[in-house]
């Protein structure tokens, strides 16, 4: 792995153990890029990604899904790009429905509702279906995920976002399990308040079109990456609605037409 690279990996790294926010990373994978005589700097960024996933597994972390991001296409195109991007989940990502959160437990936090997908069966075919997508999926919950960006003011291109896990900090899942069929989820509205006020409204439309498409995305490309999705794997499949900056004392109540809610209470911090 170029030294450029790991220099990446190591530099955010320090920022999530320090609190302290870094410089972008991009031009550290432009330089690889170069040395390397490499065409694709989106690889070279998932590289950085997959240092870090590393060392948190030797760590003994427990990995528990993914989250997709950039699945709104007015991000992408602001982003310059025409595709998702990946991150990975851990156990200790995981908040219980309502509990409190450390404001400093993720770097510059902010909130978007989403839906989650619980897989029943591995997902392993080079192609995928929504029908296989479907087929696969024990049941569906109310999620709000805490994005965060260890990169300073969230001066961020594609390459830094995918560097830093895709902007991943913490999610919190509802608690009451509910079947697909039961689901309408492309029409599905989506409300998320704070202290009962809305700040986010939107649909399962905006989440490309269908959150199984950014299921289905997903499963093809950890396919391509060697790891494809496994039974037990719980997927973030993108942001229903704008998401909005998060404080200490903050209480969001996201519900999801035919989903229920889901809460995440923001605390001092620790």
């Amino acid at each position: 792995m170029h030294t450029a690279l790991i220099e990446a990996a190591e530099r955010l790294s320090q920022a999530q153990a320090t609190g302290q926010p870094c410089k972008p990373v991009r031009e550290l994978i432009a330089r690889a890029q170069v040395e390397e005589n490499a065409a694709d700097p989106v690889a070279l960024a998932y590289a950085v990604q997959q240092h870090n996933t590393r060392l948190a597994r030797k760590q003994g972390r427990r990995q528990v899904g993914f989250k997709v991001g950039l699945t709104s296409r007015s991000v992408q195109q602001q982003l310059g790009v025409n595709q998702p991007d990946f991150g990975v989940l851990f156990a200790d990502m995981a908040v219980g429905d309502g509990l409190p959160i450390a404001v400093d437990a993720v770097l510059q936090p902010k909130v978007e509702a989403e839906i989650a997908l619980v897989l029943a069966h591995d997902l392993d075919h080079e192609r995928h279906t929504l029908a296989d997508l479907i087929r696969a999926t024990a049941f569906a919950l109310p999620a709000i995920e805490v994005v965060g960006s260890r990169i300073a003011n969230w001066d961020i291109r594609l390459e830094d976002t995918i560097a830093d896990n895709a902007s991943s900090g913490c999610f919190v899942l509802g608690s009451r399990p509910v079947t697909l069929e039961a689901l309408d989820l492309v029409r599905c509205g989506m409300k998320m308040t704070l202290r009962g006020e809305p700040v986010s409204v939107g649909a399962g439309a905006a989440c490309l079109d269908n959150p199984l498409n950014a299921a289905v995305w997903l499963a093809d490309t950890m396919a391509s990456f060697g790891e494809p999705l496994r039974a037990g794997d719980i997927l973030l499949t993108g942001a229903l609605g704008p998401m909005v900056s998060a404080a200490a004392g903050d209480i969001f109540h996201a519900e999801i037409q035919g989903l229920g809610g889901v809460t995440a209470a923001f605390a001092k911090p620790q």
